[in-house]
């Protein structure tokens, strides 16, 4: 596991305004608050991605990002709260509170309660939820090594945080809240 010293590093750069690489179930996540506009555009610019497209949020537990997104009834919600914590990502009703650079054009947030107990406990030494992007420059492979990481990222980043990925092949699963629907295979 990540030592605490390391936590403690990245989440006082994402306090301050700074975007960490860290690791997630399958590959390297690039993270920050998700209500600094400021940072969540920087790390657009890292990543060269439009800010249409909407980003995850991961969370220590769904009441932090309660603030964000709404539930929906049984028997979906049971069905959601059945995953989490786990690596199954749901595109939830956004709230209006959900600032538009989180969900880019549309009316939901891609959240997570993640399981992966670096991530979680990022989230809770930060106090909150974090946006949770792969580690890559849009249209190329996301990390899964650390050294090439801090190679292509590094000097971008304000730290990188190591440990290890989880057991899965693939970024997670992303399901439509309202529907089940699978949006992206997992």
């Amino acid at each position: 596991m990540t030592g605490r010293i390391h936590l403690d590093r990245a989440a006082r750069a994402i306090r301050a305004g700074g975007i960490v690489a860290y690791p997630t179930e399958a590959v390297f996540g690039l993270g920050c608050l998700p209500d600094d506009r400021d940072a969540v555009l920087r790390l657009l610019a890292i990543k060269r991605r439009p800010w249409q497209k909407g980003f995850v949020l991961i969370a220590a537990s769904f009441e932090d990002l309660a603030p964000l997104v709404e539930l929906p009834t049984d028997p979906m919600r049971s069905a959601i709260l059945a995953t989490w914590p786990g690596p199954v990502t749901w595109a939830l009703p956004a709230r209006r509170a959900a600032p538009r650079w989180l969900k880019g054009r549309r009316d939901t947030l891609a959240v997570r309660v993640t399981a992966h107990a670096v991530a979680r406990a990022l989230c809770a030494r930060v106090g909150g939820p974090l946006v949770s992007t792969s580690a890559n420059v849009s249209r190329r492979p996301p990390h899964t090594r650390l050294l090439l990481l801090r190679r292509e990222l590094g000097a971008l980043v304000d730290y990188v945080l190591p440990g290890p990925l989880g057991k899965a092949s693939r970024p997670t699963a992303i399901r439509d809240g309202r529907t089940g629907r699978t949006l992206r295979a997992g």
